[in-house]
């Protein structure tokens, strides 16, 4: 009977890719329960299409290989044929996997039968039952496949909403919050002292994007009262603050349970999340010492990563994603490379009670890992809170010269000024230009070392002066001379 193997490392990997038998890779970690109920579904593909071979590999424990896959999120799957990948999924879907699987490892006559909504005959009854099994726990019906998707959905959607006077889509459980947003919106439906339902859209990515479009609201967690959307983190906080929250619940029959009653307790257990001014719960059982050490190291940057590897030279693609985003969003940022600490490795995962690495903080506050920054940084949730928490977006070299060079529309980068040239080229030019009566910017660059070398990168232009015309790169002495010398430097720079 085929079984799943693990991987061990790249060069085991490499070895099976050179066989003839098609390679079904999936990546997968240990915190994420959506990768835990795919594997099992994974498994009985296994020993359906036991020609095939079937991988496991813990994406954070090898990164080579997962930089080599491009994988920044789990449960993704990769299948190979001929030492070449032929497709990919990323995602909990269990249908998707078996009909890939079959096209990949299954006969012709298989591959062709294998509708993409449904296992139909591309899967043996055990991998069916397996995946009607979690269908039902997620609420879906494999059966109905055949009726509009998008109308299965919504009234999926719908049921969901209406299940609860109070229900709350979030990431993770109230128990275990996967993200800082959600664990505040527990906390506060804890202190309301109200019974809620959740919802982990983690753990279906069906409902977490069609939740996206039936709300019309783009991140996460969202609140509903009796099938309302009330709104997400932010405007849940206000209105606990301010009082309305309690009135909304009053006002659509939401009862309070008494104190003794309240749910407060589930929240507590996360309270190792720290809140503004960087608090930590006592129930940790890490010491004091270590307490203040990890807050201390949370608290010295408005945005800190922690992170395998350095910026520069991550160790893990989960990590290196995360870099990439920051990067994008042009924010200053500190790290702290977790390899090179074991106490603040192991202690770090107990305080903010979040299992992996890398860990994104932003004012204190724990945002979450790569899946979450990569969502937020897509749905501009990211720059949001980056603007709230008035961390400006660092101005780049490549943005510096850009402002620079559309300073004018004739722009000229020179040693010293007009009035006083600091070499015979830059004083050539300057005369070129006023003799043909332009009006033009100018640019010292001996004043400023980052501009002079950065603007010979950017132009591609080794010497000095250069001259821009809308932003356009015209050339240097030489060119300018020709130019004025054959009457044709007004209407080039007119143009």
């Amino acid at each position: 009977m085929a079984s799943v193997k693990e991987i061990g490392s790249k060069v085991e990997l490499d070895e099976a890719l050179r066989g003839e038998k098609p390679v079904m890779l999936h990546f997968w970690a240990s915190w994420c329960e959506a990768s835990k109920q795919m594997d099992q579904v994974f498994a009985h593909l296994a020993t359906d299409f036991p020609h095939a071979l079937f991988f496991r590999v813990e994406a954070e424990e090898q990164p080579e290989i997962s930089e080599t896959y491009a994988v920044s999120a789990v449960p993704y799957f990769v299948f190979c044929k001929g030492g070449k990948t032929v497709d990919t999924l990323e995602g909990a879907n269990p249908s998707s996997l078996a009909n890939k699987v079959a096209k990949v490892a299954g006969s012709a006559e298989f591959a062709e039968s294998a509708a993409p909504a449904s296992l139909g005959i591309a899967a043996a009854p055990t991998v069916i039952e397996k995946v009607q099994e979690l269908a039902k726990e997620n609420g879906s019906h494999p059966e109905s496949a055949t009726s509009d998707p998008n109308d299965t959905l919504k009234i999926r959607l719908q049921q969901l909403v209406n299940s609860h006077p109070v229900f709350l889509f979030m990431k993770g459980s109230p128990e275990q919050p996967k993200c800082g947003f959600s664990q505040k919106v527990v906390k506060i439906l804890a202190e309301e002292g109200v019974e809620y339902g959740s919802f982990d859209i983690l753990a279906d990515n069906e409902v977490r994007e069609g939740m996206k479009k039936f709300s019309n609201w783009p991140t996460f967690p969202q609140l509903f009262c009796k099938g309302e959307l009330l709104g997400g983190c932010d405007i849940a906080v206000a209105m606990h603050e301010s009082g309305e929250l309690k009135d909304v619940f009053r006002d659509h029959g939401v009862s309070v349970l008494p104190k003794e009653t309240a749910i407060a307790e589930p929240a507590k257990v996360d309270d190792s999340v720290p809140e503004k001014g960087g608090s930590f719960s006592d129930s940790t059982g890490l010491s004091d010492m270590l307490k203040s050490r990890l807050q201390s190291l949370i608290n010295s940057s408005p945005v800190m990563v922690f992170m395998k590897g350095k910026p520069e030279e991550p160790k893990c693609g989960f990590s290196r994603k995360v870099i990439e985003i920051l990067q994008q969003e042009k924010v200053p940022f500190e790290s702290f490379d977790i390899l090179s600490d074991d106490e603040v490795r192991q202690g770090l995962k107990v305080l903010s009670n979040w299992s992996s690495y890398p860990q994104l903080y932003i004012g204190g506050e724990l945002i979450g890992g790569s899946d979450i920054a990569l969502e937020m940084h897509k749905s501009g949730e990211l720059k949001r809170i980056f603007a709230e928490k008035g961390i400006v977006a660092k101005e780049t070299i490549e943005d510096r010269l850009k402002s620079l060079i559309s300073s004018s529309t004739v722009m000229l980068f020179m040693k010293g000024t007009p009035d006083a040239p600091r070499c015979g080229f830059s004083s050539k030019v300057v005369n070129a230009l006023r003799t043909e009566g332009v009006d033009f910017g100018f640019f010292d660059i001996l004043s400023d070392e980052e501009v002079r070398q950065g603007l010979k990168t950017f132009s591609n232009w080794p010497t000095f002066p250069q001259l821009y015309c809308k932003g356009e790169l015209i050339g240097g002495c030489d060119i300018i001379l020709e130019l004025h010398n054959s009457s044709e430097l007004k209407s080039t720079l007119s143009e």
